[in-house]
């Protein structure tokens, strides 16, 4: 395998579509599909011209589909090698073929992430912009999508180069203290510029949180005790009817699970059965197994009936529990601090709730950056490093500094990356990419 030699992949995901589209990048891209294309010959095209004609066998001639071939030059292409994409019909058939073509005329097929790594290896990507792709093809909420987003444009990476710059700097400045005393250098304030960009990793690594969430999504169990009204609220959240509602208490005996996305994250809602003393054995199995999902959920709504008396609470992680006093549109039986009132039947409270949940999961903004386990190990590095070089005196930091640089720095794959870090990120990716 070279970095230079044509490739082909599939770049649609698989299944029946009104279009798919068939990739294939490297030198002598041009010269392989010219021995598929029946149309205009396209090496005589230019970048980002597309033109109309028919894909053959360049075996037998046999035509396989009449497709769109556009075509880009180097390096203004995605991967910075000449390139072209076959946009044909989005027959599985048709597409098979199309790449058993490509390949009989002198591609291989590419292999995991192997578009995304060549234009990494080209200049056009950093690491981070790389990562942000893959973080871009798999999101599945709208806010995992505007923070991969932000870091393909290369936010993230602007960041880190203004913090690798300052240290930079400052590093440059205490050297020359050392080496030219007698120059009269002016002393910086080390420690000064040190903490500020200790702050800003910080700041960074607070969304590490939000960012699992926003790219695995979240558990919301919802427990109380029968009729508590947790089937009519998970149907209010939803926005349509899910669960069965009855006042009969002990409707629920197992638990009912409900997608849904709440300010572009994911969650899967689950309605548990009544929590209460029971002497049934599947009702027993069924709070039995409430009270397991509240421990493994992310996040618990704690439902307690508003218009009869509050009954004791059961064994839960309080610090990860939300309080909601439910059917708010009856007269109260009960008024205890730290409960959110809502009414499932009138949206009363169901605003707040949500802002609610919003604050529990994300801590308010949720932060502008997706980032990946690599990324936050990176700057946990960084971090400790400069908390070093803080307790350090200023003739001492150097080292220190150099470390913290060295971690930030293979966040966008400059200095040392270990070629299987490089090799685990891309083989992450579809083939396609």
């Amino acid at each position: 395998m070279t970095l230079k030699d044509p490739i082909c992949a599939i770049a649609t995901p698989p299944g029946k579509g009104a279009i798919g589209v068939v990739r294939l990048s490297g030198k002598g891209a041009m010269e392989v599909a010219a021995r598929v294309w029946r149309g205009k010959d396209p090496r005589g095209l230019r970048g980002g011209r597309f033109t109309l004609g028919e894909v053959v066998d360049p075996e037998t001639g046999e035509v396989l589909d009449q497709a769109l071939l556009l075509v880009f030059r180097a390096p203004r292409s995605y991967t910075g090698e000449d390139a072209c994409e076959f946009q044909t019909h989005g027959s599985p058939a048709v597409l098979r073929r199309v790449l058993e073509a490509l390949v009989k005329a002198g591609a291989r097929l590419a292999g995991p992430g192997e578009f995304t790594f060549r234009a990494y290896m080209n200049g056009k990507l950093d690491l981070a912009q790389a990562e942000a792709v893959l973080a871009l093809v798999e999101a599945e909420g709208d806010f995992a999508r505007r923070q991969a987003l932000r870091a393909l444009e290369g936010g993230f990476s602007r960041k880190i180069a203004g913090l690798e710059d300052r240290l930079l700097s400052l590093l440059a400045h205490i050297q020359a203290l050392l080496d030219y005393p007698e120059e009269g250098v002016e002393p910086l304030e080390a420690k000064r510029v040190i903490g500020e960009v200790l702050q800003e990793v910080k700041a960074l690594l607070a969304q590490a949180r939000s960012s699992r969430l926003a790219q695995r999504g979240a558990r919301l169990a919802l427990i109380g005790a029968p009729n508590a009204g947790k089937s009519s609220l998970l149907n209010a959240l939803l926005g349509y009817e899910r669960a069965l509602v009855s006042p009969i208490p002990g409707t629920t005996r197992d638990y009912l699970e409900a997608p849904l996305e709440l300010f572009g994250i994911p969650l899967v809602a689950v309605d548990t059965a009544g929590v209460r003393e029971a002497e049934d054995p599947l009702e027993r199995a069924g709070v039995e197994r409430a009270l397991a999902i509240a421990q493994e959920a992310d996040l618990i709504l704690y439902v307690a009936d508003r218009s009869r008396p509050l009954p004791p609470p059961p064994p839960l992680p309080w610090e990860r529990t939300l309080k909601v006093a439910s059917k708010a549109d009856l007269p109260p039986a009960w008024e205890e601090p730290g409960f959110l009132s809502v009414s499932s039947l009138t949206g009363e409270g169901l605003d707040r709730l949500k802002d609610a949940l919003r604050e529990a999961l994300l801590g308010g903004g949720g932060g502008e950056y997706l980032l990946t386990e690599r990324q936050v190990e990176a700057l946990t590095r960084a971090q400790e490093r400069l908390q070093e070089a803080l307790a350090l005196p200023e003739d001492l930091m150097g080292l220190a500094l150099e470390e913290a640089l060295r971690h930030l720095g293979s966040l966008r794959g400059r200095g040392e990356v270990a070629e299987a870090v490089v090799a685990r990120i891309f083989q992450n990716f579809c083939v396609g990419k």
